[in-house]
């Protein structure tokens, strides 16, 4: 193409944002701006060739960070703390994007956000679906199951206490490394916009918490008992381990849905996408089983 496309990633300060930046140079996809509040925390981007552009999802004036911009990946923010915020910012990146003039937005949302989901911040990441759906806009939304990385909050207690307390029952996870879901984004991003288009970034293979503690064992040599309790217990169990009250019901949330089989969803996508095959769990706890072993 002699035209090479701009492609605009915000939250490029994030692991997520930072490492599709990195791999969109790489791959010498176009002209790429890594956007986020407050660029001086990217600086080595801009010397491996990304333009550095100060993107804040609140400033009235965000459509003039998108101007000249083809291409947006927009990735969900964290403001969680106030209820309404995220959904609103994501809202105003949709309309800014609209208003400069991008031709296609792709969006990393959360397995089976429509309503009925236990997971409080699913309502943010349907919102938003929703709001690209009626923008005109092309768009691509990507459903980033849990990252294998977010293990890494939970197992270290796990390991030093030999007991995994899971309200999650029978339920799977197809859990994705964040390095794929990176490598998933970049490829959508850089590809030719086609319309709209929706997938599931998952791992290879859905997994009970049993399964998940066995392959974590055999890494480690060390054992887990899984202990079931009730939605309740668990989240009084994160509060009396010194879990902050607003957070343990987010994630005892997460227990929750996959209970309910909402996260147990394993697809080709990450193959599709990006013609690797997705890092299964046991690669990641065969790479990380010294971080695991020990509590932060």
């Amino acid at each position: 193409m002699a035209n090479q496309p701009t492609l605009l990633v915000t939250g490029a300060s994030g692991h997520l944002g930072r490492r599709a930046v990195e791999l969109l140079l790489e791959a010498k996809a176009g002209h790429i701006i890594a956007g986020t509040r407050d660029p001086s925390k990217i600086a080595d981007l801009a010397v491996k060739g990304a333009e550095l552009r100060k993107v804040d999802f609140d400033d009235p004036a965000l459509a003039d960070a998108f101007k000249g911009v083809d291409r947006l990946l927009l990735i969900s923010t964290d403001a969680l703390d106030t209820p309404g915020k995220r959904l609103k910012q994501h809202k105003a990146a949709v309309e800014a994007a609209k208003k400069a003039g991008v031709k296609h937005v792709v969006y990393t949302s959360m397995p089976k956000p429509e309503p009925g989901s236990p997971i409080p911040f699913a309502p943010d990441h349907y919102g938003t679906e929703q709001a690209l759906a009626e923008s005109g806009l092309g768009w691509t939304v990507l459903r980033n199951a849990w990252y294998q990385e977010n293990l890494f909050l939970s197992l270290p207690s796990v390991f030093a206490s030999g007991k995994w307390f899971s309200a999650a029952g029978d339920g799977k996870v197809a859990h994705v490394s964040r390095e794929d879901a990176a490598y998933a984004a970049a490829a959508a991003l850089a590809a030719l916009p086609n319309g709209s288009s929706r997938y599931d970034i998952t791992g290879g293979e859905a997994l009970t918490t049993q399964d998940i503690a066995k392959l974590a064992s055999e890494a480690t040599g060390k054992p887990i008992e899984v202990v079931n309790v009730n939605d309740d217990q668990l989240r009084e169990g994160m509060i009396a381990a010194g879990m902050p009250d607003f957070l343990a019901p987010v994630y005892a949330s997460f227990d929750t849905n996959t209970r309910l089989g909402k996260a147990a969803l394993a697809s080709d996508a990450v193959q599709k996408l990006t013609g690797r095959q997705p890092r299964s769990l046991k690669q990641f706890f065969a790479a990380n089983k010294d971080a695991l072993l020990h509590t932060h």
